[in-house]
């Protein structure tokens, strides 16, 4: 028989070990069974029924983990406690999501929140379903790495999109350098796309076609090979072109819409345009114009990678100004019919590839490293409301 998960809860406030928990260790949480004490200098503080961390004290007392510690962070979190998918899906939205990884997956406390459905509706594989990890050998399909998060999303009741089918980045060497004739190239697309984000970035800004094996060797012939092999592979499957800095008008955009109605006058089949979202505190294009745009070109669109740095340290003022733009981008998907749903690139900064990508800049999700739901977290849900 299955505890409740309110009994659950009360178990979680049971001291059942003496020893204390170290500064920045688990404390509590549904299922916790460890220390629920902390060392001195650091209060056990609440950041979702299911954990509870030891977090550096600015004064008070130590507390178990059920209970209702003070926050030591001089930085405001957010007050909302609605759940995000729950909330995009009362709205009309489809999902509201979450990328991954499956480095990330044994961290339990990340993975309780991430399989929370009512929190997020969808997951995207960050990087095991790519050429390198998919096919590293001409011919050799591996996708041991990408059905762990398959299943993930099958056990969660989950969507999962698939990311990506043919990106100029990271792509083994026997595709990158095996100096292929057209057909042959053709062939290797045809046998290697089966879904999803089919066409990754394939514009540079000024919206020219990016310099790829594909591209150089192809011309622009590979766009359809793939959207064709995805469909012959899997007839129900939704086919995508996604890219970054298509947020607002421009050339790059232009471009895309321009590609778009090309392939649907060729009746290649293409269902959606990933807008991915990669932005800025304080820098916001006209998105709902440009949301607006793409749908008028009878296809899905998606917010596919959201997230919204800022220069570190964050400060209260840049919390904040991030919350407002949040709200923003999310009112832009929630105006536009079209707009079917919004995946964050993973909800907490713990994991965001943000600091290792762009020096100095970081802070650019709804959660904050040690799973606190931060400012942005209500940004979100005030724009679907």
């Amino acid at each position: 028989m299955k505890l409740s998960a309110s009994f659950a809860a009360l178990l979680a406030l049971v001291p059942i070990a003496a020893a204390q928990q170290s500064v920045w260790g688990q404390c509590g949480g549904i299922g916790w069974t460890g220390p629920t004490t902390c060392a001195s200098g650091s209060t056990c503080t609440v950041s979702n029924p299911y954990y509870s961390q030891c977090l550096p004290s600015t004064g008070g007392s130590s507390t178990g983990g059920g209970g209702s510690p003070t926050s030591t962070s001089s930085a405001p979190g957010s007050t909302s406690t609605a759940k995000l998918n729950s909330v995009a899906k009362a709205a009309g939205k489809l999902y509201l999501g979450s990328a991954t990884d499956n480095p990330e997956l044994t961290d339990q406390p990340y993975v309780a929140i991430l399989s929370d459905n009512e929190q997020f509706g969808q997951i995207t594989p960050g990087n095991s379903m790519k050429w390198d990890a998919t096919e590293p050998e001409q011919g050799v399909f591996t996708f041991t790495q990408g059905d762990v998060i398959a299943d993930l999303a099958k056990t969660n009741g989950q969507l999962l999109r698939g990311h990506n089918c043919v990106w100029y980045n990271q792509l083994p060497s026997w595709v990158s350098s095996g100096n292929f004739n057209v057909s042959e190239l053709t062939s290797i697309v045809e046998n290697h796309c089966n879904a999803w984000d089919v066409i990754n970035e394939a514009f540079n800004d000024d919206g020219t076609w990016r310099s790829d094996v594909f591209y150089d060797t192809l011309g622009e012939a590979f766009v359809p090979a793939a959207l064709n092999a995805a469909r012959t592979a899997d007839p129900s499957t939704k086919l995508y072109i996604n890219d970054y800095n298509i947020e607002g008008p421009g050339a790059k955009a232009t471009a895309l819409t321009n590609l778009v109605q090309s392939l649907q006058s060729s009746n290649v089949p293409i269902d959606g345009i990933g807008v991915q979202g990669h932005l800025i505190v304080g820098s916001i294009p006209d998105m709902k114009t440009q949301l607006a745009a793409f749908a008028s070109l009878g296809v899905e669109v998606a917010i596919t990678e959201l997230d919204i740095r800022m220069t570190l340290p964050s400060t209260d003022a840049l919390l904040q100004q991030q919350k407002t733009n949040y709200q923003t981008v999310i009112e832009a998907c929630q105006s536009v019919a079209g707009c079917i749903g919004i995946t964050v690139w993973d909800y907490t900064d713990k994991y965001s590839w943000v600091p290792s990508t762009f020096s100095g800049q970081g802070a650019a999700c709804p959660w904050d490293e040690n799973l606190v739901q931060k400012p942005a977290f209500d940004g979100i849900v005030a724009g679907l409301s």
